[in-house]
């Protein structure tokens, strides 16, 4: 599992936020893209939410630069389809032994979402260490992750849910977080490209 295990250490490196994107009209796919790698994230991530999301990963894949991930995958079926619309990595809310198995022989990073110490070793025993901390704020926030992540020296994580950008960086601020998950820098609706762009400046300059 080591080239999947890098590849998605690579890709939680390559900004300190991922854009969680619900997308609801896949013509706003492509402008939405564009604004989010033009502010400096190039990490995306489409959650299998609405009817438009797979379509929105093949437009979102035209951008140069874009790493197009499928997020809220669930199953292996799930798996199947966001493959052939063809996503770069793998986002999940939990983690179960069906979806690591399938998403390993797929041979994609894979992001699984954790919520405990339970969690965590059931990936480590499937030779995954880097997580989604989720719902982040509502499974107890900053102090929950540092105690759920004392015992597990390697891990490391992107909490996801609730985050905001003014708190951000406390979250990045912890050893064990390499970057985290926002729903705040794309509102749901038309695309304002202007706005979108100046939100992802903003949280691309969070690491700095």
């Amino acid at each position: 599992m080591n080239d999947t295990a890098n590849g998605i250490e690579a890709i939680m490196r390559m900004a300190p936020v991922i854009p969680v994107l619900v997308i609801d009209d896949a013509d706003h796919a492509l402008p939405i893209a564009r604004a989010l790698v033009a502010g400096g994230l190039r990490v995306l991530e489409v959650t299998l939410r609405t009817d438009a999301a797979l379509d929105a990963i093949k437009a979102m894949k035209e951008v140069d630069g874009a790493v197009v991930g499928a997020g809220t995958v669930l199953s292996p079926d799930d798996l199947d389809d966001v493959i052939e619309a063809g996503a770069e990595f793998v986002v999940s809310p939990g983690l179960t032994t069906n979806l690591a198995r399938a998403v390993h022989d797929a041979e994609l990073p894979f992001l699984p979402g954790v919520a405990t110490a339970g969690d965590i070793m059931r990936g480590l025993d499937e030779g995954l260490d880097r997580f989604k901390f989720f719902p982040a704020e509502a499974s107890g926030g900053i102090a929950a992750l540092k105690a759920i992540a004392a015992p597990f020296g390697k891990a490391r994580f992107c909490p996801t849910g609730g985050i905001t950008q003014a708190s951000a960086p406390d979250w990045l601020a912890l050893d064990a977080v390499l970057c985290v998950g926002g729903s705040w820098i794309v509102p749901k609706g038309p695309p304002d490209t202007a706005a979108i762009e100046k939100a992802a400046r903003a949280a691309s300059g969070l690491g700095a």
